[in-house]
């Protein structure tokens, strides 16, 4: 699903209206109806409405809205500003249909002074004041009533986006004066913001609402930012041939661990194994050799000579991928051999966790990254790793992006929606996964998962997409079966062959 900036929305909608062809008007009238839907399965006749209407389309929605529901017995009280006397004109066309609807128990449309209705918790607000369109953040009064509305106990809905929410940067936004929702009644597809952590507390509960945009228009406009989808992925799937031996399978490399942190080691190489490939060698300190030996005793011992750590790095002919950076600590030696692994690596290379912070403590080695990389960091990790901290989610993924097409590289920025980076400067978002992998290791099952789809076979890009794709889906299956709370990190491991049973079906 590609994500559309509000300038694109505009342009969707007039080719919309150009080819199908459709008058504005009754495009309005559709989307109108399929909000109108949305409310009255959710909310009985017998909850009070107060909609606030803004002066643009986004208010043109809503008294559209306002009348439907008034049509249908639900007691509707609107609020139209024009404070500077300009409405777009189909807002000026359900204007005068509004006037013309007996049903409407008040409408008063606010062109000086302002008289707020009270606001009860068994009322329901529908927000339609600002829209896809807004370009700055709210002030003066329309930043007074969004704070009032927030205030209050009433159910807020919001018509496409919450007011004051930009759809895609909100860096220097005013978060006080975003409308804060209850439930998001977005329009055709999701806006770029609501992929964002600090934005959700704007959103509510999110439904998309199909009305219908020009298919066509959507294919044929181009969209930096998608959301991956499971019929992304079929296509891609690699299927075994009935005489597959190991060695046609992949032999991939994962260099983790570091005395006290074997568990990481662990992680990554069960889920490793789990991707589909042949065999699995982990290098790790000779300490952890006897953990490493009875936790995954299918797995290959490459033993360090260091008992605590990783010193020196590992020819990579026989290898085709490798993961590195799991548990692998912060030592100097072990930095040092770090740098060397890489940069000998002739394969494939996942870096993760401590990988990346010896990366963020000697930056000017990112420039002997080879191109192809795959580095996988949390938030923090990527503040450490640029040299910068970020005001908000979409300049750390702008940054991300930047890194990405600088180093030639693909970075999965991780989080509720992990963003999947790309050298050619596209950005992909996760669409599975859930709160209860916010979990230690959870990472390490990541790296181990695309180090194996790696050595299988897969292209970075597909790998990536792939690993991040089933990662989520093992945790949403793993949460369904066992709840959020209680998950660990195992559990991801535990229920990836079901995932990927899943897109196999």
């Amino acid at each position: 699903m590609k994500i559309f900036t509000g300038a694109q929305i505009r342009e969707l909608d007039k080719y919309t209206i150009e080819h199908e062809p459709v008058k504005s008007i009754d495009l309005m009238e559709r989307a109108a109806k399929s909000i109108t839907h949305a409310i009255t399965e959710t909310w009985s006749n017998g909850m009070p409405v107060i909609v606030f209407a803004g002066p643009g389309n986004n208010g043109g929605d809503a008294l559209a809205v306002s009348r439907m529901l008034a049509e249908q017995k639900y007691d509707v009280s609107v609020y139209l500003f024009n404070i500077n006397g300009n409405l777009s004109e189909d807002c000026k066309t359900n204007k005068q249909r509004l006037i013309e609807c007996r049903a409407v128990r008040k409408f008063d449309e606010v062109v000086n002074e302002f008289d707020p209705p009270k606001l009860e918790k068994n009322m329901l607000v529908i927000d339609g004041l600002f829209g896809s369109g807004l370009n700055k953040p709210l002030a003066g009064g329309f930043a007074s009533l969004v704070k009032y509305i927030n205030q209050s106990a009433a159910t807020v809905v919001s018509i496409d986006v919450p007011s004051g929410l930009m759809t895609e940067d909100n860096t220097y936004n005013v978060r006080a004066n975003i409308i804060k929702a209850d439930l998001t009644l977005t329009l055709q597809n999701i806006k770029l913001s609501f992929l964002f952590a600090e934005n959700q507390q704007f959103i509510g509960k999110l439904r998309m609402l199909d009305i219908r945009l020009s298919k066509e228009g959507m294919e044929q406009m181009t969209s930096h930012c998608r959301i991956l989808e499971e019929n992304d992925l079929r296509p891609r799937l690699l299927h075994r041939d009935c005489f597959a031996h190991k060695g046609d399978m992949g032999h991939a490399l994962i260099v983790a661990g570091s005395y006290g942190m074997a568990g990481a080691a662990v992680l990554a190489t069960k889920a490793c194994l789990r991707s589909g490939v042949g065999k699995v060698t982990v290098c790790t300190p000779r300490r952890n050799n006897d953990i490493l030996q009875m936790s995954v005793p299918e797995a290959i011992m490459h033993v360090d000579k260091e008992e605590t750590f990783f010193s020196e790095s590992v020819e990579t002919a026989d290898y085709d991928a490798l993961g590195i950076g799991p548990g692998l600590g912060m030592q100097e030696g072990a930095a040092i051999a770090f740098i060397s692994q890489v940069r000998r690596a002739q394969i494939p290379v996942v870096v993760d966790a401590d990988g990346l912070n010896i990366l963020a403590s000697h930056r000017a080695w990112l420039q002997q990254l080879p191109k192809g990389i795959i580095m996988t960091p949390h938030p923090r990790e990527f503040e450490r790793l640029s040299g910068n901290r970020f005001n908000d989610s979409y300049e750390r993924l702008s940054n991300a992006r930047d890194m990405a097409e600088h180093l030639q590289a693909y970075i999965i920025l991780k989080g509720h929606n992990s963003a999947l980076c790309m050298p050619d400067g596209n950005i992909v978002f996760n669409s599975t996964g859930n709160a209860g992998m916010a979990t230690a290791g959870s990472g390490d099952v990541l790296t181990g998962i695309i180090t194996g789809l790696l050595a299988r076979g897969y292209r970075q890009a597909d790998a990536c997409m792939l690993g991040m794709y089933l990662h989520g889906l093992a945790g949403d299956l793993a949460a369904k079966e066992i709840g959020m709370e209680s998950m660990v990190a195992g559990d991801i491991i535990r229920y990836l062959p079901q995932a990927f049973r899943r897109l196999e079906d």
